[in-house]
């Protein structure tokens, strides 16, 4: 099995990381905007605290862009949200009904450390290092041959 899905493992990354960031931004549109089943939560420094981590973060985590300060930020406040509102309900997230807040949590650890990938707006950002070893491997092309063809 690992050979036939592990070779397209980075693609089934960034359909994870784009689900789970497009799931975030949905529960942040609903307490910024009132949208999708929910009300506001404009008046609630927690919530409107949440909301705008939420869509933003959730947002940047799908389009892969700054993901890995995104999804850290983001699984801190997952984190937070847990033992605030989770934990004091329950030992395990079964019982408190924190499993949402446990999985995005760890998921978004995994995403922070492991960086967006190779499909995501991070990956077509020019770095500096980049730059030097495309500019020395141009230098080193052979220019008596004709490659105009």
């Amino acid at each position: 099995m690992d050979r036939f899905l592990g070779k397209h493992s980075e693609l089934f990354y960034a359909a994870l990381r784009v689900v789970a960031g497009f799931l975030f931004a949905c529960h942040g549109a609903q307490k910024l905007f009132g949208i999708l089943g929910a009300q506001a939560e404009l008046s609630d420094p927690e919530g409107l605290a949440a909301g705008i981590i939420e869509f933003f973060g959730g947002s940047m985590i799908a389009l892969g862009l700054l993901s890995s300060y995104a999804a850290f930020i983001a699984s801190g406040e997952m984190a937070v949200a847990y033992f605030k509102a989770h934990a004091p309900r329950g030992l395990f997230p079964i019982m408190n009904g924190g499993e949402l807040a446990a999985l995005f949590s760890w998921l978004f650890l995994f995403i922070a450390a492991r960086g967006a990938g190779r499909y995501s707006l991070d990956a077509l950002r020019v770095r500096p290092d980049r730059v030097r070893t495309i500019t020395a491997q141009n230098s080193n092309w052979d220019t008596t041959q004709n490659h105009s063809r």
